[in-house]
């Protein structure tokens, strides 16, 4: 496997609870003791139904959630009991891509704003042209006209304002991106596009990825290794074309069986959509 950038053990999450009249219960466990990591360079899928502990797990890899036990360490530094003013320099190395970018993209803000608040914020640009000149080639890069600039988000297509979402994290020059549902809410067509763009900034970038998804052949299709969570536990885990040939686990097998998977030709994020 590829050298470690993030390791977790034994990451166990609870989330409070109030009762009636703001009573405090007893909190309820979303992960128990969830083992994972991610190699340089490397894509792992994270699969599982609606309340498996997904997205809980991928912020926990973030430090946006904090585990109640367990550890985990980015690049051999543990980061789940730093505080926020600690994080703060390992923000621009760790990124996520939302599933509705319309919803994470201030909708006051021009994708000008967008784009180059972050880079000043970070100290990687010394002035707003300098940030600019960043923005321009990262547009380029993620396939955007340079007059969405000037746009704000709601005058976007769902695939543009994807892109913009990706064109945030990557401007930071991330070591590591969450994508989380993040080809969901789009067509087939823009899907391909999306993961074919994804594929090339990882390989471009050297970017360690974390992809959540339901949709178990854009995972078999864009990931290296997968794991398989079934009520906050990791059921299975390992190379993508092991897990989906041959599952060892009855969760696994009754996920595959419920979303019918095609034979997947290895060709078709490269092909260009039909016009």
């Amino acid at each position: 496997m590829a050298e470690g950038l993030i390791d977790a053990r034994g990451v166990t999450v609870a989330y409070e609870q109030r009762g009636i009249f703001g009573k405090r219960l007893e909190p309820k466990p979303v992960l128990h003791g969830v083992d994972l990591t991610i190699g340089r360079g490397e894509t792992v899928g994270i699969v599982g139904e609606s309340g498996s502990g997904k997205t809980t797990l991928g912020r926990a890899l973030l430090g946006l959630v904090r585990p109640s036990s367990g550890s985990i360490h980015f690049e051999g530094q543990e980061i789940t009991g730093l505080s926020e003013e600690a994080m703060r320099p390992l923000r621009r190395r760790m990124q996520m891509i939302f599933q509705d970018p319309m919803s994470s993209l201030n909708p006051r803000r021009t994708i000008r704003s967008i784009l180059t608040g972050p880079l000043l914020l970070h100290g990687l640009a010394k002035s707003r042209t300098e940030a600019e000149t960043r923005v321009r080639a990262v547009l380029d890069r993620v396939g955007l006209p340079l007059a969405a600039l000037e746009r704000y988000p709601h005058e976007l297509s769902g695939g543009q304002r994807q892109r913009v979402g990706i064109a945030r994290a990557v401007v930071l020059e991330p070591d590591f991106v969450l994508a989380d549902e993040i080809v969901s809410g789009l067509d087939v067509s823009t899907q391909a596009q999306v993961l074919q763009l994804l594929g090339q900034l990882k390989r471009d970038l050297h970017l360690s990825m974390a992809f959540i998804s339901h949709d178990l052949s854009v995972v078999r299709a864009v990931c290296d290794r997968v794991y398989v969570l079934a009520g906050g536990r990791v059921v299975e885990q390992g190379a993508c074309e092991r897990v989906f040939a041959a599952p060892q686990d009855a969760y696994t097998r009754t996920l595959i069986d419920a979303i019918p998977l095609p034979v997947i030709d290895p060709t078709w994020l490269e092909r260009r959509p039909q016009s």
